[in-house]
């Protein structure tokens, strides 16, 4: 949402990615379709601070597609942490493993298979930190879903919520079904009285919300 030469001033700025990083980059641009829904380095880092500052012992990822920001979250968890990353796309199964074996944090990542909304029903986990990253049109029942589940002080990260901006009319030619979703999903949260938020601009916009004591 900012000038791509100010954006780059900013990943010049702050902490590298590494080689494995870089590596999931190249490898992501090379065999995945749609590659620019990886994190990349700003946002990865961002998401690393993020478990880190809040103390996460338990994160929730829903949507690993590569595994960027799986490992990114990984990496600020505390000594006793585990996340939990779901994804639908058996296809990649395969790259992602081999990138979290590289990692070397693979007793710390739990990657489940399947369809999210029936996984998240069949466990009754409880999370500090949860970051929602994948098909639009279920934000609301992502959020429905893990906002219970979330403990007290713990925090809810979603992507896109800006949506290239076509959340202000004037970026787009029609509401269409994702624009929509994600329209509702930002009012949702606004209107939720269990949590604070605020919206972030950072790449394609962030929404950050932590859940009331």
């Amino acid at each position: 949402m900012i000038s791509e030469d100010l954006w780059e001033y900013c990943e010049a700025h702050s902490s590298p990615e590494d080689e494995l990083l870089a590596h999931i980059t190249r490898q992501t641009h090379l065999k995945v379709l749609k590659p620019r829904m990886l994190s990349g380095p700003l946002q990865g880092k961002f998401l690393e601070m993020l478990v880190k500052m809040s103390g996460a012992r338990k994160v929730l990822e829903i949507g690993t597609f590569t595994g960027y920001a799986t490992i990114c979250m990984a990496r600020g968890l505390s000594e006793e942490g585990m996340i939990i990353t779901l994804d639908i796309n058996r296809e990649l199964e395969p790259m992602v493993r081999e990138f979290f074996s590289q990692s070397g944090l693979e007793n710390k990542i739990d990657y489940r298979l399947g369809n999210a909304l029936e996984l998240l029903a069949e466990t009754k986990e409880t999370f500090d930190f949860v970051f929602i990253d994948a098909d639009k049109q279920n934000y609301i029942n992502y959020y429905d879903l893990v906002v219970e589940r979330l403990e007290p002080g713990g925090w809810i990260a979603a992507d896109n919520i800006l949506w290239s901006g076509k959340v202000l009319a004037r970026n787009r030619k029609k509401l269409d079904k994702d624009t929509a979703a994600i329209m509702a999903f930002n009012q949702k949260v606004l209107e939720d009285s269990r949590v604070e938020n605020v919206v972030l601009p950072i790449r394609d916009g962030i929404m950050l919300a932590r859940k009331y004591h």
